[in-house]
């Protein structure tokens, strides 16, 4: 691969030495399990969770004669990423063996791909923001390719005082290796890229993205230079696991590079650890080049081949992804770039909003999904998909709204309710007796007491007529919020002299 320079070096980004400033260089190889039933090369389940060893077929475990045979659903979850990725699908890719040795790889060689993949360069867009003028910025990542591979199997080392043990249930498991050209300059870069990566797979439905569960996970290269320089010597971040420990170890790995560079010292390429607990990295071995693998077709299998057709129907039936219904939530229902992105970043949360949204006003469904809803799930600790308050619930605690039954007041005490109780939210309003009070002439007998308790602020308000919002918090706390906002308001202000503007 021939790396060229596609970023003009941003004073913003740019790390403080001692010496001056530098500009760190970051790439990312991210394995994305393939959401399938079986293997890539074998019909062995991909349960996750099972007993150790028992999703292991005889392909799986190296048995002497056993053949691969390729898995069409991966061979297609494959060509449906690359689609999402605006990236070229080659119509011909060959699996080579990568040969090293490990207790957990009972072939002594990985399936892979190497220098004819499945899918050739694409590109990402994330988006960094709001800044403080609540602006965005948008910066193109590119993709270099994204091959298929089969998964190793994992070695245990803290079963037993002098013996390491080995599952293969993970062992023959597609994965998709998504490999981003050097683009990104910063932690903030590199964690928005994962998890705009992560929504765009869980969108098409090609990988779950659960990075604790190990479904999901980065190699992380990192090199510093001096700004606009020459790329540094990089160094490899292994199997990094969470999008918060991204940021930590390119963080850490930078500033670890810098030091050694002002010290006058030389950076050596190798692979590296992170440690979430102590927030460092940690050699780990010699960075290996691609000739230490000895790479070559693999005899057993044929090169891939298929169609436009075959890519063709595929297209056809991809889900609507994270920016095209950014870009329509903005067009369509006049929402904010900042609100279309929080709704967005899950298919599920976006899902759950449309259903909300259908026949609503969008800004207003918008509002009580984000802060509301999704502000409540936080507190809670639960996810959308455990959300107690149904779409169908939300969307008539709006209408009662719309229909004058409830204030806003009341509507924030019936979601709480219906959050912690359930119910149908009509049936809680009747039940409870949570109504709005309409009635005008109830209204006024509110508004005359609380005028004549308090002569001496009567008096501020005809000095300050901004004040007269002290007289409508009053009367809509002696009501409990059952007032109707705008007949307190016309009334307080006829009866304090007010003219309307």
């Amino acid at each position: 691969m021939t790396i060229v320079d596609v970023r003009t070096p941003d004073p913003k980004r740019f790390i403080p030495g001692a010496t001056g400033d530098w500009e760190v260089v970051v790439g990312m190889e991210v394995h994305a399990q393939v959401l399938s039933k079986s293997k890539l090369f074998s019909g062995a389940s991909t349960e996750f969770g099972k007993p150790q060893n028992s999703n292991v077929s005889l392909v799986d475990a190296a048995m002497p004669g056993m053949l691969p045979v390729i898995n069409e659903e991966c061979v297609k979850q494959a060509v449906r990423t690359g689609l999402g990725l605006k990236a070229q699908i080659n119509k011909r890719s060959v699996f080579d063996r990568k040969n090293y040795f490990y207790p957990d790889l009972p072939q002594g060689y990985q399936i892979s791909q190497y220098k004819d993949p499945i899918v050739g360069e694409g590109k990402i867009v994330i988006s960094l923001g709001p800044d403080r003028q609540g602006q965005f910025e948008d910066i193109e990542i590119g993709i270099e390719r994204l091959h298929l591979e089969q998964d190793a199997g994992k070695s245990m080392h803290d079963q037993h005082a002098t013996m390491s043990y080995v599952d293969l249930n993970r062992s023959g498991v597609a994965l998709m290796e998504i490999v981003s050209k050097p683009d990104m300059r910063s932690s903030d870069e590199a964690k928005a890229y994962m998890t705009k990566l992560r929504s765009i797979v869980r969108y098409l439905g090609t990988c779950d993205g659960n990075m604790d569960e190990g479904s999901m996970r980065a190699d992380v290269n990192v090199s510093v230079r001096r700004p606009g320089g020459e790329f540094g010597t990089r160094c490899e971040i292994k199997n990094v696991n969470s999008i918060r420990f991204i940021g930590q170890a390119i963080e850490y790995e930078a500033r670890r590079q810098i030091a050694i560079l002002e010290d006058g010292g030389t950076i050596d390429q190798e692979t590296r650890l992170f440690d979430p607990n102590k927030g460092e990295t940690r050699s780990m071995r010699t960075k290996e080049d691609a000739h230490d693998y000895r790479y070559f077709p693999d005899p057993d299998l044929l090169p891939l081949e298929f169609d436009d057709a075959f890519i063709d129907a595929l297209r056809a039936n991809l889900t609507e992804l994270p920016d095209d219904k950014k870009e329509r939530f903005v067009r369509d229902l006049g929402l904010s770039i900042y609100d279309a992105s929080v709704l967005v970043s899950e298919k599920a949360i976006a899902d759950y909003f449309e259903t909300v949204a259908a026949g609503r006003d969008g800004k207003i469904a918008a509002n009580w999904v984000i802060n509301d809803l999704l502000g409540a799930l936080n507190r809670t600790g639960k996810t959308i998909e455990e959300t107690p308050v149904s779409p169908a619930q939300l969307g008539a605690i709006i209408d009662l709204i719309k229909a004058e039954t409830i204030s806003g007041k009341i509507a924030k005490d019936l979601f709480e309710i219906v959050l912690t109780e359930g119910g149908d939210p009509a049936e809680i309003v009747e039940a409870r007796g949570m109504k709005q009070v309409t009635d005008t002439g109830a209204i006024e007998k509110a508004v005359d007491e609380i005028i004549a308790a308090n002569p001496d602020q009567v008096a501020k308000v005809k000095a300050k007529p901004t004040l007269a919002g002290w007289f409508v918090g009053q009367v809509m706390k002696s009501t409990g919020g059952k007032a109707n906002p705008q007949a307190v308001q016309a009334l307080v202000k006829a009866k304090l002299g007010i003219e309307e503007e």
